[in-house]
């Protein structure tokens, strides 16, 4: 992949699918690209003009070994900063430093985050603000394209000087060193490297701390879990019409006139999504005159909360969008300027706060979801449906322990919402006295993020069911299209059965992207 100029010139073909390479220049990464590279297995190459870029970077630092005292280049870490190292040593501090901080414990990040983070490290070195020789961050690329998978424990960073722990094991392998897998093997760092056809690299001044130094593990899981939070928040208004059309409930709290009077971005757009899927139904139809005057909130409120949560989205995707992009190094290497200079573009503030925020998103479109599913199985409040959706009452027990299920992730989501970004533990004897806590606040966000695409997916399924129990009538053709995608993964409920694969199905359906597909492939495209 070396030397391509831009990411539409080379294209591979994995899963079926044709699939665009990236070649990184450290100023046009995108979310997608991420999710194109971590999920779906697509190439990545380096651009020329970051070859340019780096060595530029690379002659700065180069010249900086012999000057007196340039952070991380000859001298000590955190608190030994002021310990000077001779140049005869300054290699094996790099070296030193990856192994001391390879200390993470725990289970380690799915292989999607740890993609994710190669991309992102590669991204930023790309850049030219690292210093790191070029033929470092190709190893790192050739790495990710070729399936060495750094084995990573995804506990142990604090979120400031980046994501520390993390990275040193994401760079071991680099080395010879750490663990990687490769095919599903878990091998040394020099079985890995061999097994794929490459050598290990003995690395030089700075490139160590270039390796280590930076955000890229919680702007993983942030891009990471945008896209499945975007996925979830459009699907979200797919079950909310699927809820409404089986509670016969009314479509006059979605007209565009009461939501230009409160012209919140996300709220129009929801309400605009919710009314579009209706749009043709003869269910809603056929009770247009009925007596009933307002539904429960969790109906007529729902672009007002999905909007919420879509709006608190956008937020994040701000900040991810410049973060994929940003020299967070420390020291930069500022070749115009001809600074090898300290600073604190690791710390991981911005992105701890969005992922706190992304919980928090999630974990109401799954609350409110899991109300709608309580309306739905409760014969008080479901006008007319049977009780737990089931026919035969008391020798099945229908979707009432779905709901059960449904209840416990928005429990559990409750304590996981409590922000991380709010802690702070000083480390390295008081050198680093405020750390944003980011890592926690991303493990704990695709927590909350698996435990909203379960209630969704329960959600979708009982409304499935419930629907049906109003045949012969027709919901609209959005409704109609997501009823069917849901029935391609599980059959209706007659006499019951475990419902745990089931939820499985839809629930990974969600995450990809398919029930929202089959749902826009009938309407048009959902904002």
């Amino acid at each position: 992949m070396a030397g391509l100029d831009s990411a539409d010139e080379h294209t591979v073909v994995r899963d079926g699918l044709m699939i665009a390479s990236h070649a990184l220049t450290g100023d046009d990464l995108r979310i997608e690209d991420v999710w194109e590279v971590a999920v779906h297995g697509a190439p990545v190459g380096l651009a020329d003009a970051a070859r340019t870029k780096m060595k530029a970077a690379r002659e700065l630092v180069e010249r900086a070994v012999h000057d007196e005292h340039t952070y991380g280049v000859n001298t000590g870490f955190g608190r030994f900063v002021s310990m000077s190292i001779p140049d005869e040593q300054v290699a094996e501090l790099q070296l030193r430093l990856l192994r001391s901080h390879a200390c993470g414990v725990g289970d380690p990040y799915s292989p999607e985050v740890v993609r994710a983070a190669m991309l992102l490290r590669a991204n930023a070195l790309a850049k030219g603000y690292s210093g790191a020789r070029v033929e470092t961050v190709e190893l790192l690329i050739e790495c990710l394209n070729r399936g060495v998978l750094p084995h990573v424990p995804a506990r142990g960073s604090v979120g400031a000087s980046g994501d520390l722990a993390p990275l040193a094991h994401l760079a071991l392998p680099l080395v010879g060193e750490g663990k990687a897998t490769v095919d599903g093997e878990l091998l040394s760092g020099a079985e890995a490297l061999a097994a794929v056809g490459l050598e290990p690299t003995r690395l030089l001044a700075k490139e160590g701390l270039s390796l280590i130094n930076g955000t890229q593990f919680m702007a993983a899981m942030a891009s990471l879990g945008l896209v499945r939070a975007w996925r979830l928040a459009r699907t979200a208004d797919l079950a909310c019409a699927l809820s409404l059309e089986a509670l016969q409930g009314s479509r006059t709290s979605f007209h565009p006139a009461i939501h230009a009077a409160r012209p919140l971005k996300g709220q129009r757009e929801a309400a605009a999504n919710i009314g579009a899927l209706l749009e043709g139904s003869a269910i809603i139809e056929s009770h247009r005159w009925c007596d009933k005057v307002q539904d429960a909130y969790s109906l007529r409120c729902a672009p007002q909360v999905h909007g919420a949560s879509r709006d608190l989205l956008g937020y994040v995707e701000t900040t991810v969008e410049v973060e994929l992009n940003a020299a967070t190094d420390n020291p930069l290497v500022l070749v115009d300027e001809g600074l090898v200079v300290s600073n604190g573009n690791f710390h991981g503030q911005p992105l701890a706060f969005g992922l706190d925020t992304l919980a928090m998103a999630v974990a109401e479109l799954a609350s409110i979801s899991e109300r709608r599913v309580e309306r739905l199985v409760n014969p008080s409040l479901s006008d007319g449906l049977p009780p737990f959706l089931t026919a035969d009452g008391g020798l099945n027990s229908g979707f009432m322990i779905p709901q059960y299920v449904a209840a416990a992730l928005v429990s559990e989501n409750k304590a996981l919402c409590h922000p991380a970004s709010v802690d702070s533990i000083p480390t390295s004897a008081g050198q680093e006295d405020h750390v944003s806590m980011g890592n926690a606040s991303g493990l704990k966000a695709l927590q909350v993020l698996a435990n909203a695409e379960h209630v969704l997916a329960i959600e979708l399924l009982a409304g499935a069911q419930a629907i049906e129990f109003l045949a012969p009538l027709e919901p609209g053709p959005g409704v109609r299209a997501t009823h069917d995608a849901i029935r391609r993964l599980s059959e209706r409920l007659r006499d019951d059965r475990s419902l745990a694969e089931d939820i499985e199905r839809v629930a990974a359906a969600i995450r990809d992207g398919s029930i929202l597909a089959a749902a826009e492939a009938e309407i048009g495209e959902l904002q």
